[in-house]
């Protein structure tokens, strides 16, 4: 991912509280944008605590963890509310609705997510077409395309300037898009005391608890994946009585957001109905409110300001009510069952209406809120609780609040339980995100505004593929909506791609950056060009996700439905583009021209494609037999151009790994990505390096045949000199996430742990989110790290990377690149592939058991299992096999 484009501030939690407490007495009022402009004072303050303090309501604070924290310690707790949307609230989710929560007292306003609410693409311009040229410019592309190949041909160092022909405005691309606000608001006056607030892992609720006018209180939200909705908890202690509370909604926070409608949908429900843009998508949330006791009514506001057509409304809390929760649900017009040729791709679905409404009648009833907490946490924990990990973490550790730890939290030092800590937030947002009809985007589904970094976009030359990394290993289902979006988004407008942009009838293609609008043209308008926009290999990534899935599972009904399908398509494009070298005339076949990704030069055979298409095409060769094809011709044609493709691995004049196919990598680019190394890690191109099938080449002359310790030393180099993750052009977390997976791979643990350490210490707040440019006062999330590090994590105790063909032994590696810090520990229901469930504990960092349990479907294959670079076991693989190792 590139360095972002300029972008506006992001809304404060400091300038929402300032903005609430002089709204406190109209809180259902929608703040013009001119006004909420004039609260530029969030430079004042440097906590939450300050805010209260300014504000005159804050007089202590807990000094140890709450009390109904969990005693695990899986959990994220704060003396003070949050600050700063990025830095400080905390997220809850179900896939399809997200919020963040800043955890405010007698005013919480809470920032809302529906997964689907985007700005831009045909629903601003009926005409935009996903960056695709027109039909008519085929064949003037397929012109240019080859004067670009012949050029980069006879070019002496193998590369051109540009290939702007190819590509595209962007258009509308647009943006994820922010849905307003909550604000629910006790009428309190006086200090607050006892306060604290934390993030519960263990059962995915948020809460806050209180005291203020002598009476406890205690509000819990959470996201519920069941009724996919969501809900915000208040209840007072003992025999006291709520004091009136309102509830309302507000966009005026979301900076561009079209002010909404708000009206009664009953006297207990309050509707909200927006768009995204003007025009823009169309959005609904409904809200209802139920007691414990008191009552509810619904109340209609003068419009602000008075000559305005939108109306307003809240919901207000009296009697004696002991408690009072609102459920809200949410959903759009957008519907990818329309992305399609049939439909115009015009994404356009039924008005949300009923839908939601037809949701929300699963929320609580007057009797039901613990109901639905059960079910909620039931649900959490069977989704998320397949898989524990132990690090031999301190509990005692979560004395101390979440800031503080990440505070004094010092890199190759480190902290067990921090860690331990940060590999669950991460699972956790995963499974917070990416369980909903779409798949996890750049930010999960937490995103402010009109217009996001990267439009929260799916970038997918990294970052999408690093959402991912732990989801099969660690025993989480969250793949389905990763598939059925490729399905739906990239393969239909893909193949229009395809045909016009290059000249391909089959298969189809998609590019790097990709919205939910089917964006798979070259996209043009960035700054940089080609380096950013020539990416056609982005789906054959992804089709690796889609291979492991099936390698993991042995699915077939779905294989046979969804997977194989995939993979079938893009196989058969790149069989059509890969082009014999007329350069090297070393008989092999490259793509041309290519980026390795987000660099220059444009040329051919980078390293990165080669590998990948590589790959891709050994995937193919082993799941025909379970896919039901009959087309052997496709498998023949794959694997004569597998066996006739550049393999992508070249060993430079100074004993790097080439990341092109001409000599020419620098020793001092620390550029963030390691594509070159993709073969390394997440891929296995170069882990389980082969000389049987990928030697034998020729240089300058001559035929070499390279042996894997000469692969691995010269990907060892090219990591070195590749840097920490914080050159000239970024400092993301994401990027050392991936050195740190790297290092693990290569079995050396003292630079996974330092590179996993450097990145918790430079790039994560005091929420625990990643965050781009982490000394910024308005920081950017970029939950790629986030979820990349239980990945890189789990690389270090546990390999068992893909290989060529299901007769190559499959090498499970045990604690491979295991750090002193986590020299005692366990890990149950990991997974790997072959249906392989695995069970390990470990002292003085030696494995004391290990057990594989084999799924009832599985394919025979070989296994060895390995510590210390001995054979402790071997077994082939068999239906409902357990296969337990105690001696090491």
């Amino acid at each position: 991912m590139r360095p972002p484009e300029p972008h506006a501030p992001v809304s404060s939690g400091i300038h929402d509280a300032l903005k609430s407490s002089i709204s406190e007495n109209t809180p259902g009022l929608i703040m013009s944008t001119e006004t909420a402009s004039q609260f530029t004072w969030s430079s004042m303050f440097s906590s939450g605590r300050a805010v209260l303090a300014a504000l005159g309501l804050l007089s202590s604070v807990t000094a140890s963890r709450p009390a109904s924290f969990p005693t695990s310690g899986n959990g994220l707790w704060y003396t003070a509310p949050g600050a700063i949307w990025s830095r400080d609230y905390l997220p809850v989710g179900n896939g399809f609705l997200a919020a963040m929560t800043p955890g405010g007292a007698q005013q919480e306003m809470t920032q809302l997510n529906i997964e689907s609410l985007w700005a831009g693409g045909p629903f601003q311009d009926p005409t935009y077409n996903g960056g695709n040229k027109q039909p008519s410019e085929q064949a003037a592309m397929a012109t240019a395309m080859q004067q670009y190949r012949d050029a980069i041909f006879v070019s002496p160092t193998g590369d051109i300037n540009n290939v702007s022909t190819l590509a595209t405005d962007p258009g509308v691309y647009g943006s994820y898009v922010g849905a307003g606000y909550l604000i629910s608001t006790l009428n309190l006056t006086g200090a607050v005391s006892n306060y604290a607030r934390w993030l519960d892992l263990d059962q995915a609720v948020a809460r806050v608890t209180w005291t203020q006018a002598g009476s406890a209180f205690t509000r819990e939200t959470f996201c519920s994946h069941p009724t996919q909705a969501c809900t915000q908890h208040i209840s007072v202690s003992g025999s006291s009585s709520l004091p009136p509370t309102t509830f309302a909604f507000s966009s005026s926070l979301e900076d561009g957001l079209p002010t909404p409608n708000i009206t009664c949908l009953d006297a207990s429900t309050l509707r909200v109905r927006g768009t995204a843009g003007t025009p823009g998508m169309l959005y609904e949330i409904l809200g209802r409110v139920r007691t414990t006791g008191g009552r509810v009514s619904c109340s209609a506001l003068p419009p602000v300001p008075s000559n305005s057509t939108t109306t307003n409304a809240t919901l207000t809390v009296s009697g004696a009510a002991s408690a009072a929760w609102i459920s809200w649900t949410g959903g759009t017009e957008y519907s990818y069952d329309a992305g399609d040729a049939a439909h115009g791709f015009s994404f356009k679905g039924p008005d949300p209406h009923a839908a939601v409404l037809a949701l929300l009648a699963g929320a609580p009833t007057t009797s039901a809120y613990s109901a639905l907490l059960s079910q909620h946490t039931t649900d959490f924990k069977g989704a998320l609780g397949k898989f524990s990990l132990n690090l031999g973490q301190n509990v005692q550790t979560s004395e101390t609040s979440t800031d503080a730890l990440i505070n004094s939290y010092e890199t190759d030092t480190g902290n067990p339980y921090l860690e331990w800590l940060m590999f669950n937030f991460g699972r956790y947002l995963l499974g917070s995100s990416a369980r909903g009809a779409l798949p996890a985007n750049l930010q999960g589904k937490w995103a402010l505004d009109v217009s996001n970094p990267w439009g929260a976009d799916y970038h997918s030359n990294i970052n999408i593929q690093m959402n991912y990394w732990s989801a099969e290993m660690s025993n989480l289902d969250v793949t389905a909506s990763l598939f059925t979006y490729f399905e739906k988004t990239w393969a239909p407008r893909g193949a229009q791609t395809a045909q016009t942009l290059y000249n391909i009838s089959r298969g189809w293609v998609t590019h790097n950056e990709m919205n939910v609008f089917g964006h798979t043209g070259m996209k043009d308008g960035d700054s940089g060009g080609a380096e950013w926009a020539n990416y056609p290999e982005s789906a054959v990534w992804m089709m690796i996700h889609v291979w492991d899935h099936f390698d993991y599972t042995n699915d077939v009904a779905w294989w046979k439905a969804q997977g194989w399908p995939l993979i079938k398509g893009v196989a058969s494009f790149h069989l059509d583009k890969l082009i014999p070298d007329a350069s090297s005339k070393d008989g092999t076949l490259v793509v041309a021209p290519c980026n390795s990704p987000e660099q220059v030069p444009i040329t051919f055979g980078c390293a990165h494609a080669q590998q990948l298409i590589w790959q891709l095409f050994n995937a193919v060769d082993k799941g025909f037999a379970a896919s039901g094809d009959t087309d052997t011709a496709f498998l023949d044609e794959v694997r004569t151009k597998r066996d006739a493709m550049d393999k992508g691995l070249r060993i430079g004049w100074w004993g790097q790994l080439q990341e092109w196919k001409f000599d020419q990598d620098k020793q001092n680019d620390t550029h963030r990505h390691l594509s070159h190394l993709i073969g390394l890690y997440p891929g296995y191109a170069i882990t389980s390096y082969d000389s049987t099938v990928q030697g034998g080449l020729l240089v300058n002359g001559s035929h070499t045949t390279y042996t894997k310790d000469q692969v691995i030393a010269a990907a060892t180099t090219s990591l070195i000199h590749r840097g920490n993750g914080t050159g000239p052009d970024a400092d993301s977390g994401w990027e050392k996430m991936w050195r740190a997976a790297s290092w693990a791979q290569l079995k050396n643990s003292t630079e996974f742990y330092h590179e996993l350490t450097y990145g918790i210490f430079e790039n994560f707040g005091a929420n625990l989110f990643s965050l781009y440019d982490p000394f910024d006062a308005d920081p950017i999330i970029q939950i790629d790290a986030n979820l990349g590090l239980p990945g890189a994590v789990l690389n270090a105790l546990l390999q068992a990377p893909d290989v060529p063909t299901l007769s190559t032994p499959l090498v499970i590696t045990l604690l491979p690149s295991l750090p002193s810090q986590w020299s005692t520990g366990a890990m149950n229901g990991a997974r790997t592939r072959g249906g392989i469930t695995v069970n390990l504990a470990w002292k003085a960092g030696k494995p004391t058991s290990a057990s594989f349990q084999l799924d009832s479907s599985i394919v025979p294959r070989p296994v060895q299992v390995v510590f210390g670079n001995k054979v402790v076991a071997s077994f082939t693989t068999s239906a409902g096999l357990l296969k337990t190792v105690t001696s090491f």
